[in-house]
């Protein structure tokens, strides 16, 4: 029987000699990215393999991609259940979840995913949003970069545009928004998008331009409205039984591979992918609309900052009283995470 922590003792009895032991911990990770993907390969591939120098090999991970372990939707809770030793998912698969955390996802908040990264590591670090993580242990948190409007056939300009397309929410918060504009928003799992592209399913997809080219989707669209109103919050965190079952020294190198450190390494790689991605669309021919500073454009500023109270009057009717101070500490924290 296989365990989510697995520890294989090696003992020099062949000669007789009672040695010293080396015990080897194998972590298993799971996401929902593609294993020949970028983000894999660039983010945690390179975590695995910074843990396991740091470590002398006593710890080894195990990544499982493509959601072979835990489906996107219940991968948070595969680390908290210790059915996973590691989970990366993104917050919004499971709606009301965290409030606070998906306060940074809101218009305005987030520019690119190097800022957006910086501000929700701050805001876990600085015990803001901490509280929401309690059932397991935290290793880092980043975001996307801003996401955009994409669809196949339906040029988008306005909001009036989107008056009964059928188009894939990254999460309820920015759900409610495509409502209030007339769009009919589907919910489903990134690596699920392309297949329901194909078949019909769907008139077009809000994304950031770096899953437009991890998941391929640029290849079945046409259009692009470079609106900036949501961000994707993700998080990586582990199991708290697997990290209790380690010893100090592994524990500390954990620790070493936790915070600011990865959540920028992981911002850094997500802004590379979205110019990609951006590239990509250019390159196909492709019609790009963009929306400057949608928060002040004439079209498209009031359902925005409508969405947005909404969203906040949410949460305080839900008792989290903090949720305005939150909101006006992620502003604030966008201009510090921009030097």
């Amino acid at each position: 029987m296989k365990f989510a922590i697995s520890s294989l003792l090696l003992v020099a009895s062949t000669l007789g000699v009672c040695g010293s032991a080396f015990a080897e911990t194998t972590l298993r990770m799971a996401h929902l990215w593609p294993a020949g993907s970028v983000v894999n390969k660039k983010i945690f591939q390179d975590w695995a393999k910074q843990v396991e120098e740091d470590s002398n090999g006593q710890l080894n991970v195990e990544i499982y991609p493509s959601q072979t372990l835990s489906q996107a939707g219940k991968t948070y809770e595969a680390a908290a259940n210790g059915i996973a030793d590691i989970a990366v998912t993104l917050q919004g698969y499971t709606a009301g979840r965290f409030p606070l955390t998906e306060i940074v996802q809101l218009p305005g908040v987030v520019s690119s995913a190097s800022q957006g990264s910086c501000i929700l590591q701050t805001l876990y670090d600085e015990g803001d949003i901490a509280e929401e993580y309690s059932d397991t242990r935290v290793l880092f948190l980043f975001t996307t970069g801003p996401a955009y409007l994409h669809s196949q056939d339906a040029e988008i300009q306005k909001p009036g545009d989107l008056e009964g397309l059928r188009i894939r929410r990254p999460s309820s918060v920015a759900g409610e928004m495509l409502s209030s504009m007339g769009a009919q928003p589907l919910g489903m799992p990134a690596p699920d998008i392309y297949t329901a592209l194909q078949r019909g399913v769907m008139d077009g997809l809000s994304f950031p331009w770096e899953a437009m080219t991890v998941f391929r989707i640029n290849e079945l669209v046409n259009y692009h409205l470079e609106l900036p109103y949501y961000a994707g919050a993700i998080v990586a965190t582990m199991s708290q039984s697997s990290y209790d079952g380690l010893s100090s020294d592994m524990q500390d190198v954990i620790d070493k591979n936790s915070g600011m450190k990865w959540s920028r390494v992981a911002g850094r790689v997500f802004d590379e992918l979205d110019r990609k991605g951006r590239e990509e669309a250019v390159a196909q021919g492709d019609t790009i609309h963009v929306v400057e500073d949608p928060l002040s454009d004439p079209d498209w500023a009031a359902p925005l900052k409508q969405g947005s109270r909404n969203y906040l009057q949410s949460l305080e009717e839900r008792g989290l009283d903090d949720a305005g101070d939150v909101y006006e500490k992620a502003l604030a924290l966008g201009e510090r995470c921009q030097a």
